[in-house]
């Protein structure tokens, strides 16, 4: 399926880019831009030095077949004047055959001053095009850092950037984490009060809330008979216990005889002889 093997590639081509995008920092590629231009700058000079390297050898052989066609003239004039034509004739065709590997050192010589020429300028080009460049480079990068501390400024002040994002939500889960353990210690102490939670550490019979208020209400409800029954009782003028306080007052004369002779027990032997009927029926 070459449309959908097209569409996944295009997909994935995508997504990388936009890795490599949140990856890349401007600045980091600015320096490798430069670093390169740096390195093909040398490449060029290096190529320069190659070609003079060349020229200077091809002069070299240049000079040295100068000389061979000099000494190659002079032979043959030796051996013309010496009357050997033959060996006259055959150092000047030497002489020929020097005379036109000079004719071809000097255009390739030539051919390679050119190219210096031409490699030199260009170097000088790329020197000012990577200057103009370092210049460049060094703007943007102070740009960029500027823009970036301005985003991030902006972004703390106003809260909309990730780190400050990350804050906010960390904030709220420590509230909701606050106000649910809140709501948990108001349930707690609500269910304890209501006496749904069983202490098992007490050392006593356990009784819980309603057990308490039983008692407090069973008390209660004693405490409000018998001051009723005193109530009526003091109504009547006599009291309830008449026979226990007068047997209570003569033990108590018949114990302490220093002590029947005062007010109490003068009170009691009267008390007892007025109402000898209530007292003993009570």
């Amino acid at each position: 399926m070459p449309g959908l093997s097209g569409r996944m590639s295009t997909v994935v081509k995508a997504k990388i880019s936009k890795l490599l995008d949140r990856a890349e920092d401007p600045g980091e590629t600015l320096e490798y831009s430069y670093q390169k231009q740096i390195e093909l700058l040398q490449n060029v000079k290096k190529g320069i030095a190659d070609v003079v390297t060349s020229k200077k050898r091809l002069q070299l052989q240049e000079e040295k077949l100068q000389q061979q066609v000099v000494k190659l003239d002079t032979q043959a004039r030796q051996a013309l004047s010496a009357g050997n034509e033959d060996l006259a004739r055959m150092a000047l065709e030497r002489k020929n055959v020097a005379q036109t590997e000079l004719q071809s050192l000097d255009s390739q010589i030539a051919q390679l001053e050119q190219q210096q020429e031409q490699m030199t300028a260009s170097e000088q080009k790329l020197r000012t095009k990577i200057e103009q460049f370092r210049s460049k480079k060094e703007v943007i990068k102070a740009q960029y850092s500027a823009a970036e501390a301005q985003v991030r400024i902006s972004e703390a002040a106003t809260g909309v950037g990730e780190e400050m994002a990350d804050v906010g939500l960390a904030m709220q889960r420590a509230l909701d984490k606050t106000e649910n353990m809140k709501a948990r210690a108001d349930a707690v102490q609500e269910l304890e009060a209501a006496g749904t939670f069983e202490d098992l550490t007490a050392l006593g019979s356990g009784d819980d809330d309603i057990d308490r208020q039983l008692k407090q209400l069973s008390s209660t409800t004693e405490v409000d008979s018998e001051l009723a029954k005193m109530k009526a009782e003091l109504g009547s003028g006599v009291p309830a216990s008449a026979g226990e306080l007068g047997a209570g007052s003569d033990s108590s004369a018949g114990a302490h005889p220093s002590e029947g002779t005062g007010a109490g027990a003068a009170g009691a032997q009267t008390g007892a002889g007025e109402q000898p009927s209530e007292g003993q029926g009570a």
